[in-house]
This record gives structure tokens, C-alpha cells and sequence, in this order.
């Protein structure tokens, strides 16, 4: 049986929405919502949970749902600046030493973005162990097609032009397919780390699309639409 890590990694500090991580979104802090995912799974298949935060109040609402962790979040790993794989990677060797083996896959499950289900992230990871790909993540269906519908800044940063281009594709339904990455959860093969891969897309990344709605937060009227789906059970799959 593989063996498997969840983390969840939520930061303190928080510019456009103060305590995003552990805002009420309906009934729940935001971050329940990831540690009850997140337990289902591990008590499914077996698999470990760990925490990454440097905060103590984050740290005192994840312990009320059940998920208790004597790891802090070095000083040094814990600044809006600093790439989650480094996060990821030490969060990965701390549970490893700790738990005397090494992990075939870890599965992040990010704060802001809880709208997936268990049977997604099934289906996702079946997806990756029959695959020579180093990782996986969810994405949903593009509003936008950068070959099409979708515009960049000249570099004199007054006039546009379109972000890609191809003479072959005259139609939105004739470019390629594109999707926007939700953040919802992120499958890692262990050897990705071993990689030392500083970015979730590699020459040997997968895309996981959900056929259900799936946005993160980002602004404050996200926080709203969010709050208002699932409070009036709105979603169209079940969380």
C-alpha cells in the first residue's frame, strides 16, 4: 500500500483578506473545511495529515477540528515571498523523520480553495500512479482562450496585443484547449521532490479537471459567494 501524506499549509499573514485562512464560510472557519477533507481521506486509505503554519491562532483552530501538530513553520519559510514547494518540501522531511518512512505521495489540499470532493482527489491520485508524471492538480474549464480572447501589454506597456498567437486558429472552439489552474489540490510523486522542482508545473505535470464548480479566494466578494453557496446549498456536487 502506498504510502501517503495530506498536508495543509496555511499562512498567518494575509494582505487582501486579514485571517483569510480561518474566516467563517458558512458554518465553518475555512480551514475546517480542508482538515475534514482531509480526514476522510486518511481514514479511507490510510494516509497522514500534517500542518504548516507559523501562526497560533491558525494552530489553535486546526487543533479544535482534530488536526494537532508540534511542527511550526520556520521564520524563514513563513514570508508571502517564499515558493510553496519549499514549504512543502520541509513540512515533507520533518513528517518523514518523524515518522521513520518515506512518503510515495503527498497531496496538498489548499485552504482558500475547499470546493472539491474525496471522490476528485481519487481519482486524481488513480490518475497519477498510472502515469510517468511527476504531479497533478486541478484545474476547471477557461472562460478565456489566450489564443483567441485574451490580451497582454506591449512591452511600451500602452498598446495590446493578443497573449498568443497562431494563423491556424480563427475560432475560440478551433484554438487549444485551456484551463485555469482552481488551487484546489496539488499530487505530488515523491520524486518530485527528489527534483527539486521549484514550480507545480514541470515537463511532466497533469491537469485533473472537476466537472463542478471550484474557485479560490482571492478578493472579500469571494469570501461572499462562497459563504453564499454553501450556506443555501447551492453547490452542484457535494462537499
Amino acid at each position: 500500500m502506498s504510502k501517503i501524506l495530506i498536508t495543509i499549509c496555511a499562512r498567518g499573514g494575509s494582505v487582501g483578506i486579514p485571517k483569510k485562512n480561518i474566516k467563517d464560510v458558512s458554518s465553518l472557519p475555512l480551514i475546517a473545511y480542508s482538515i475534514k477533507t482531509a480526514q476522510a481521506y486518511a481514514v479511507k486509505h490510510h494516509a497522514d495529515i500534517a500542518l504548516s503554519t507559523e501562526n497560533q491562532e491558525i494552530l489553535n483552530v486546526a487543533k479544535k477540528y482534530g488536526l494537532n501538530t508540534q511542527y511550526q513553520r520556520p521564520d524563514l519559510l513563513a514570508g508571502s515571498e517564499i515558493g510553496k514547494m519549499k514549504v512543502l518540501e520541509d513540512l515533507l522531511l520533518y513528517e518523514e523523520r518523524k515518522s521513520g518512512h518515506r512518503y510515495d505521495y503527498l497531496i496538498d489540499l489548499d485552504v482558500t480553495s475547499p470546493l472539491r470532493s474525496l471522490l476528485d482527489i481519487e481519482k486524481a491520485l488513480e490518475i497519477l500512479m498510472n502515469s510517468d508524471a511527476y504531479n497533478i492538480f486541478s484545474v476547471s474549464k477557461a472562460s478565456r482562450n489566450p489564443y483567441f480572447n485574451m490580451v497582454e501589454k506591449k512591452k511600451n506597456k500602452e498598446y495590446v496585443e493578443i497573449v498568443k498567437t497562431a494563423d491556424e486558429f480563427l475560432t475560440r472552439q478551433s484554438a487549444p484547449e485551456v484551463f485555469d489552474m482552481n488551487a484546489s489540490f496539488y499530487i505530488y510523486k515523491r520524486s518530485f521532490f527528489d527534483k527539486q522542482f521549484t514550480s507545480s508545473i514541470t515537463p511532466k505535470s497533469l491537469a485533473y479537471l472537476m466537472n463542478h464548480i471550484c474557485f479560490d479566494i482571492d478578493e472579500p466578494i469571494d469570501l461572499l459567494i462562497m459563504d453564499f453557496l454553501i450556506s443555501n446549498d447551492h453547490l452542484d456536487f457535494e462537499l
